[in-house]
């Protein structure tokens, strides 16, 4: 459950996981520059119970980051802040977006992140900010941006990857050899409920990070973050500005592929109903001819007449060159 814990003073890591949470947590917020942080996977109930009961987690929190399956969102209780946030990725051989979450309660000298899925290690990110102790100095508000900053990044690496990939969808619907084929319908489609997925990943996260950026009507103070870093998530919602920009775009432009391809397709119907009709038609002359005579009344004209056999012939091959020209130029066939 636990991937990893430490206590960080002065931005470097100073122990490796403390025996007693609430231990740990006193020696914290007896200096300004300490903090804990405890970074979990999918934890089971029993299992998260001890730590929320240390730290003193809002029950609903909790129960919001053991059910996973939550929409980013901020909310502050009392003894802590609780963001959700929703990493997504991307595999463009099956063209699938798959999203994970991460929860992070920010307290008083501690974080607590929980994590859903396997799209957002966040051990990259403790890593890089071990790296950077002038940043980590700055305690949990630290973790929370760079958290925030590295999910976001990754959107904005998956809106260039789709955007590759319409491209290549597009391609395929005006190209002569594959617009025709019936699993293009399919595959927009497919491609338009990923665009769905991502865009829920994306749009519901501009609100909160307003809040912490105090940019619009949300720019009211929120607890436990620093004035500091006011600039930081700026610069992130920034790029989460882009990135919903950019999925708006993108699920505009799907639906228009969609709608050229089903205009295509309907073209092409008319297009196959026109011949079907003009050699329809053609048959039906001659056969019209060959049943007037062939209904072997007594006194019918020519019947007796010596030529009527090739002259009808005659006639016949004349009608059809006729109406197949007539077609032709008119671009039925």
């Amino acid at each position: 459950m636990i991937v990893d814990c430490a206590i960080y003073r002065d931005g470097r890591r100073a122990e490796g996981p403390p025996r007693d949470f609430s231990d740990a947590l006193d020696m914290c917020r007896l200096r300004d520059d300490a903090f804990v942080w405890i970074g979990l996977h999918e934890p089971a109930e029993d299992e998260f119970d001890k730590v929320a009961e240390e730290f003193g987690l809002h029950p609903l929190a909790v129960e919001d980051a053991l059910k996973a399956h939550q929409r980013p969102k901020m909310e502050v209780y009392d003894d802590s802040l609780f963001m959700v946030l929703k990493p997504v990725a991307y595999e463009p051989n099956s063209d699938v977006v798959t999203a994970g979450e991460v929860m992070l309660f920010i307290g008083d000298s501690f974080v607590v992140t929980v994590r859903h899925g396997d799209e957002a290690p966040l051990g990259a990110v403790r890593e890089r900010l071990e790296r950077e102790p002038e940043m980590l100095r700055h305690g949990p508000t630290a973790v929370l941006y760079a958290v925030a900053d590295a999910v976001v990044d990754h959107y904005l690496e998956v809106a260039v990857e789709l955007g590759v990939d319409l491209e290549e969808l597009e391609a395929e619907v005006f190209s002569p050899e594959t617009s025709g084929s019936r699993n293009t319908a399919s595959r927009i489609y497919a491609f338009k409920r990923q665009v769905l997925e991502f865009r829920r990943a994306t749009g519901p996260l501009a609100q909160p990070l307003a809040r912490l950026a105090r940019t619009g009507p949300a720019a009211t103070e929120v607890p436990f973050v620093r004035d500091e870093a006011q600039p930081f998530f700026r610069d992130v919602s920034d790029h989460l500005t882009r990135v919903n920009e950019s999925v708006e775009g993108l699920d505009r432009l799907v639906s228009d592929v969609l709608s050229a391809h089903l205009a295509q397709t309907g073209v092409r119907q008319n297009d196959d109903m026109r011949k079907i009709s003009s050699w329809a038609a053609m048959a039906a002359l001659p056969t019209l001819l060959a049943g007037i005579y062939g209904m072997n009344f007594e006194h019918m004209p020519e019947l007796t007449w010596r030529w009527s056999y090739p002259v009808l012939l005659v006639v016949m091959a004349a009608l059809e060159v006729a109406l197949y020209r007539t077609f032709k130029r008119r671009g039925w066939l």
